[in-house]
């Protein structure tokens, strides 16, 4: 019985250091003689194939982020406002983030 709870605890040990990733955040803009541009959008998707395998799960912030802020020639987001929808298939999960703001370009 001991063995069996030992087992279960280094299994449940494993399984939950494996599921960490980076927390977010965005760099603040530097206001000083900084060209504010207009509102912008960027998003991207990622998926968890069977629940289990990730791919561009880490990678959709910054994906997302590079994409609000190339459409329209910024450098940066002044308050941006991050949104996450969901979506199921069969063998799948998908999960598409969006981040929005005030696009500026900052003084070089």
């Amino acid at each position: 019985m001991k063995r069996v709870l030992l087992v279960a605890a280094a299994m449940s040990a494993l399984v939950v250091a494996g599921c960490t990733s980076d927390p977010l955040s965005f760099r603040k803009c530097n206001m000083t003689d900084a060209k504010v541009i207009g509102p912008t959008e960027g998003s991207s998707t990622g998926i968890m194939l069977f629940q289990f395998i990730p791919i561009n799960q880490n990678h959709r912030f910054d994906e997302a982020y590079k994409d609000a802020i190339s459409k329209v020639g910024a450098t940066c987001l002044n308050d941006p406002v991050v949104q996450e929808k969901w979506f199921w298939a069969y063998v799948l999960n998908g999960y598409t983030f969006t981040v929005s703001g005030t696009a500026v370009k900052e003084a070089r």
